[in-house]
């Protein structure tokens, strides 16, 4: 592969390599070589293993109210082949894969050629400069999607989505402030705003505290961006 070639794709990534034999192999599929060895299959293998540890581990620590079963749905979702071939296809990494002349043009090739690249290069990663830099490429390309997963599997649970949120970008739990009750002990309202770092967002009403806090959880989200939004009333 031109010396080129491989200055545009470490500059698509973000890394610079030693080693840029452990790039380029990344990049070449066994349709295009004699000897399967010599593909990128060995690397794939290896990348769908460090993808699966970033994830887990990932997604382990920011959903920590989370069960086996959550984690394991989410985690199923986040790297499978559809997923994998997403951000290979959104960071254009397809269009420098080597592949046999049978295969150029082929629809197959969004797919699982393109999963299959993504875990080779980040195999290649990983082998070249350790697990820090494979697992920086990991989140920079799959934090967003990890969000968005993370959100459909909360469901409404707008307390959850928003502590994970707010640990991520802002390195801080988020704070519920009870600021004012109404009605009698057996019919009370109560209004709770989130604050977030001494900012403080729009309040809400609810018919227990609970409701509240994750009417005000679902403001803040959406004052933040997080959620556009969202019309289900939360449980």
């Amino acid at each position: 592969m031109e010396q080129e070639i491989l200055d545009q794709i470490e500059q698509i990534i973000g890394y610079r390599f030693s080693n840029r034999n452990l790039l380029a192999e990344a990049f070449v599929h066994a349709s295009s070589v004699d000897k399967r060895a010599m593909s990128n299959e060995r690397l794939e293998f290896l990348g769908d293993s460090v993808l699966a540890l970033v994830i887990c581990r990932t997604i382990f620590d920011r959903s920590p109210d989370y069960l086996e079963g959550d984690l394991t749905k989410m985690k199923s979702m986040l790297v499978s082949r559809g997923t994998c071939a997403q951000v290979a296809s959104q960071i254009n990494l397809h269009k420098f894969l080597k592949v046999g002349k049978g295969m150029a043009g082929s629809q197959s090739l969004t797919h699982s050629l393109a999963a299959g690249l993504l875990e080779a290069l980040i195999a290649a990663i990983y082998l070249d400069g350790g697990f820090e830099p494979a697992q920086k490429f990991i989140l920079k390309n799959f934090d967003p999607i990890i969000e968005k997963a993370h959100i459909e599997q909360a469901q409404g649970n707008f307390k959850s989505i928003l502590q994970q949120h707010s640990q991520q970008h802002f390195n801080t739990t988020p704070a519920y402030e009870l600021l004012d009750e109404k009605g009698p002990d057996h019919n009370k309202c109560f209004e709770t705003q989130v604050v977030i770092n001494q900012r403080h967002f729009t309040s809400a009403w609810g018919n227990n505290k609970k409701e509240a806090e994750q009417k005000a959880a679902l403001n803040a989200l959406i004052e933040l961006g997080v959620i556009k939004d969202y019309c289900k009333e939360p449980e």
